[in-house]
């Protein structure tokens, strides 16, 4: 295994994911299953002809 190392010669940290919390990759996850919910949401209603919430 070899290690990263700038042009001076001193080792680059690696970075490891956090764990918990608001983070560039959980944040990216948390907004593409929103769209997906939003597109699965726009279907549902087209295909009813109508919102989940209105009364027929």
């Amino acid at each position: 295994m070899t290690t990263d190392t700038t042009d001076l010669g001193t080792p680059v940290p690696k970075r490891r994911l956090p764990l918990w919390g608001f983070h560039p990759h959980t944040e990216l996850l948390n907004g593409r299953l929103a769209m997906l919910g939003f597109i699965a949401l726009v279907l549902v209603e087209w295909t009813l002809g109508h919102g989940l919430l209105a009364h027929r």
